[in-house]
């Protein structure tokens, strides 16, 4: 068991500590590592995801939040939620490891389920009937919140990553089934584990309150913490190397730092390669020309080390770094097009509170909760994504020419223009839900039962799922395509990031509506009375935005050009002869 810090760290000082450390590694990982890791992520899932749709319910009726409000809130949380595994898979990757962040992640989420547990279980904890909460109120509500988006920052960036390290076998002929096989289960459980959180554990919430339904999901993310654990000495741990975030972090100073210099003049000197006896040399795109001055070589005794590596990286960058923080800048455009349709997405406290004021009910004793009908979505993307793979990517194949039917970019702009559908949906939907009241004279009575099936919700829910199945996975699939496959983890991490940014614009959209609307007296579009307000006015705008935001991505995509890999100049280096200029794609 000796050699065992010796795979942690990668240390290598003798053939026979290199021969044990490879029995040892052979004993850890595989399938066995499987349910511990898999259970983590499910447990997690259905506890995070089980708070989130009923949260509006209980800031109103818990901590007396007005309607915009309380979606305000639920927004920067979601925002917060979503940057904070960008920032685990930096600290992941360059410091602490991916075993030890998850396990970090995992405390740091029990830390605030229980703490919002407590909000429940203690009375003081929460403001009288009709009273604003104090700040010692706020402070453990809102710490609960922030402790549960550390650990969704993280578990969520790598878990999937750690189960794969324990399968990445390359002496494993079956190597690449075996990761498949795992990616799927790991989906699978992820699929089922959200929509067991939004209508089991909604569920208990609606029926049990909100002791119960708290309670619930903290003892599930003790399970999933334990569950984790249980598996440490079971599990390949890999070492950590330098983010890709600082790479490019690398390459901004040093360009700003040779700010002053000249491009070389002569295309086959100058530029800097790790590999300096290559005889292939990747010469620097033409595009962000001034990004080129941070791989300039003008001393080489004086600016490399003795195995080429750079004295100062903060100074001097590889041609490959300057080209690999270009493929992020180009694909930015087309990123920026994914806000809005993030903005729809987490469109989640109002629909609950729609739902509230309409009939749930499938029949006489049973009600679906207001909760759940975001299952509906997630059910369409699911039985989708299996629909488009299976039969449609072949049929579309043999029109197209493309093995994947359609191109990433089609799918991004079908899910646009699908989203602007969903929202269509939703404000049609609440404009008859608010006539059907005020004809009912429930205009005043808010909390009323009116007389219109909850059902009609599906539409805009199904709708939505479907605009994320082609639009979110389009986005992914995209960024990987485009840049470098060492930069893999970007491309979820740009993802993640457009979701942050749309929760954030979504909460300024909510803000700026609510100030704008009740000037001069007059009722906010979302008051706190879903009868007097003009929720159907609010979709309405998120729909004309939505509309613009699809034209912005036919310009953006007419800009970016085809999707196919740029050709980079290459320069071949014969024995005694000089350069000769070639094209080829050594980028992705």
């Amino acid at each position: 068991m000796e050699d065992h810090s010796l795979a942690e760290t990668g240390t290598e000082k003798m053939s026979g500590t290199t021969m044990n450390k490879h029995e040892s590694s052979r004993l850890k990982g595989g399938l066995i590592t499987m349910p511990f890791i898999i259970a983590n992520e499910a447990f997690e899932k259905v506890a995070s995801f089980g708070l989130l749709n009923n949260m509006i319910i209980y800031l109103i009726t818990g901590y007396n939040m007005g309607y915009a409000k309380g979606a305000n809130v639920l927004f920067l949380w979601s925002a917060v939620s979503n940057f904070m595994p960008i920032l685990g898979a930096f600290i992941s990757d360059s410091y602490l490891g991916r075993f030890l962040v998850i396990t970090l992640g995992s405390v740091s989420s029990l830390a605030g389920m229980v703490l919002l547990w407590l909000t429940a279980m203690l009375p003081s904890a929460k403001p009288n009937p009709g009273e604003h909460p104090s700040h010692a109120q706020l402070c453990l509500l809102f710490g609960s919140f922030v402790l549960m988006s550390i650990g969704a920052g993280g578990i969520r960036p790598c878990s999937l990553a750690f189960g794969a390290d324990q399968f990445n076998k390359e002496d494993n002929p079956n190597n690449t089934r075996v990761l498949q096989s795992f990616f799927n289960w790991y989906y699978a459980s992820v699929g089922v584990s959200i929509m067991i959180a939004v209508t089991l554990i909604v569920y208990i919430q609606d029926k049990f309150g909100w002791k119960v339904g708290f309670g619930v999901p903290a003892a599930l993310m003790l399970l999933s913490t334990f569950s984790f654990l249980l598996g440490f000495p079971l599990y390949v741990r890999v070492m950590t190397y330098q983010s890709l975030l600082t790479t490019c972090a690398q390459v901004v100073v040093a360009a700003s730092k040779n700010r002053g210099l000249k491009l070389p003049s002569n295309v086959g000197e100058g530029w800097f390669h790790q590999d300096k006896d290559s005889k292939i040399i990747v010469v620097p795109s033409e595009k962000l020309r001034f990004l080129n001055k941070a791989c300039i070589i003008r001393n080489r005794d004086k600016e490399l080390d003795s195995d080429g590596s750079a004295l100062d990286p903060w100074r001097l960058c590889t041609v490959t770094q300057v080209e690999d923080l270009k493929s992020v800048i180009r694909v930015l455009p087309i990123w920026s097009t994914g806000i809005m349709i993030a903005v729809t997405i987490s469109q989640v406290a109002f629909p609950v509170l729609q739902a509230k004021t309409m009939n749930r009910h499938l029949t006489s004793k049973f009600q679906i909760p207001a909760g759940s009908f975001s299952v509906f979505g997630i059910l369409t993307l699911t039985i989708w994504v299996a629909i488009y793979d299976r039969i449609l990517v072949p049929i579309i194949a043999k029109y197209t020419g493309r093995t994947r039917g359609l191109t990433n970019k089609q799918r991004m702009g079908t899910g646009l223009v699908i989203s602007c559908m969903a929202l269509t949906a939703s404000a049609l939907v609440e404009n008859a839900r608010r006539t059907r009241a005020i004809r009912e004279g429930l205009i005043d009575n808010p909390v009323a039962v009116v007389d219109m099936s909850a059902m009609w919700l599906i539409i805009q829910h199904c709708l939505t799922g479907l605009a994320e199945a082609f639009n979110a996975i389009g986005q992914i699939e995209f960024y990987y395509s485009q840049l470098p496959k060492t930069m893999g983890s970007i491309a979820v991490a740009l993802f993640t990031l457009g979701m942050a940014v749309g929760n954030l614009v979504g909460s300024l959209i909510v803000s700026v509506l609510d100030e704008v609307t009740k000037k001069g007296g007059r009722e906010s579009w979302v008051t706190n009375n879903l009868n007097r307000g003009r929720y159907d006015n609010y979709y309405w705008v998120l729909a004309i935005l939505c509309a613009l935001n699809f034209v912005y991505f036919l310009g953006c995509c007419w800009l970016y050009g085809d999707e196919d890999d740029e050709l980079l100049p290459v320069l071949t280096k014969a024995p005694n002869e000089g350069y000769e200029v070639e094209e080829k794609d050594l980028e992705k």
